[in-house]
């Protein structure tokens, strides 16, 4: 198995543009020196994608607008994960077993992949990369798992973002193994304070600020007032974040994901974080797709999907005109 490159300049002789899909998909090199894919669609519509962690830092809609946050002290430094756009946390996440937090796959160079299995063809859909990442052999010391996990990252022709992943178990037989996992989604918003998020009233949640302890939600919607950090259970497929200021209503949709990750670190956990500046959070809130309360368990040969889909729509929910059940409905 190959291990994750040391450097930028390694991962980039594994993954040469030759391998990339289309035109609208380009390789560039950052100003951090680690490699990125640019997907290009429409207008100034675009999604860029670190090949170190395999993560989505930005998706700008049509106006050119950043629709995800990044924070402004992130550091683009092995092993550090990137504070902001998508990481994703796997084969744990948070502190859901014995792993390093949100396990490593975050902080791994991933690859492009040539020859991916492949996935229903949407031939609207010219502006998307492959990714994969196998485990290296400092991994397996750690998770003792041999594994492929296949990302998809596409921009659609509407200008949204749908991120795919496929993992399968290449143990030998009857070595099973379970994982928890989550697409830890952060969103940019014009004041946490004004922001709902809807499609979670009266689900059952796991408060990570109280011990993990299971309530109730209770409200007709969730609104921030102080910092949040709940696992909700059985989530639905879509959940509405609702701007007031930005009149804009992101619609999160997912797939073979139960659960609903809902956080915001507001003041004091935002001054603890190096890579984190002391007023961000008022800019920010994380919605994430994920597998959390039970744990996925894959035989070996079998193979797991979860997907989730970004949109972003206007809305002017503040003058009582938008219906959010009609957005989490339709």
């Amino acid at each position: 198995m190959a291990a994750p490159a040391p450097s930028a300049a390694a991962a980039a002789s594994a993954s040469p543009p030759a391998l990339l899909p289309s035109p609208f998909v380009e390789l560039v090199k950052s100003p951090s020196g680690l490699e990125k894919v640019v997907l290009r669609g429409s207008r100034n519509c675009c999604v860029e994608v670190y090949l170190y962690g395999g993560q989505v830092t930005s998706w700008k809609n049509d106006n050119g607008e950043e629709l995800l946050f990044l924070s402004s002290k992130a550091i683009f430094k092995p092993p550090k994960a990137i504070r902001g756009g998508i990481p994703i946390c796997f084969p744990q996440f948070g502190t859901h077993g014995n792993l390093e937090q949100h396990g490593f796959a975050r902080n791994r160079f991933w690859s492009i992949d040539s020859d991916p299995p492949p996935l229903p063809v949407n031939p609207a859909i010219k502006a998307f990369v492959d990714l994969i990442l196998k485990p290296s052999e400092e991994d397996l010391k750690i998770w003792p798992h041999s594994f492929e996990f296949r990302l998809r990252v596409a921009l659609g022709s509407s200008g949204d973002l749908s991120l795919t992943s496929r993992i399968r178990n290449t143990n030998p037989p009857g070595k099973n193994f379970s994982y928890t996992f989550a697409y830890h989604t952060y969103f940019s918003v014009s004041d946490i304070s004004e922001v709902r998020v809807e499609g979670l009233e009266t689900m059952d949640y796991l408060d990570n600020l109280k011990a993990k302890e299971r309530f109730t939600e209770q409200g007709d919607a969730i609104v921030f007032e102080s910092e949040v950090d709940k696992v909700y259970l059985a989530a639905p497929s879509k959940i509405a974040i609702i701007d007031h200021e930005k009149k804009r209503t992101f619609v999160v949709t997912k797939e073979g994901l139960p659960d609903a990750v809902v956080w915001n670190p507001w003041d004091k956990k935002a001054k603890a974080m190096q890579d984190f500046g002391d007023a961000e959070y008022k800019g920010m809130l994380c919605v994430e797709p994920a597998a959390v309360e039970k744990p996925i368990i894959l035989k070996p040969g079998e193979e797991w999907k979860g997907r989730l889909v970004l949109s972003a729509v206007p809305s002017s929910y503040c003058s009582g005109q938008l219906d959010p059940l009609k957005v989490l409905q339709g």
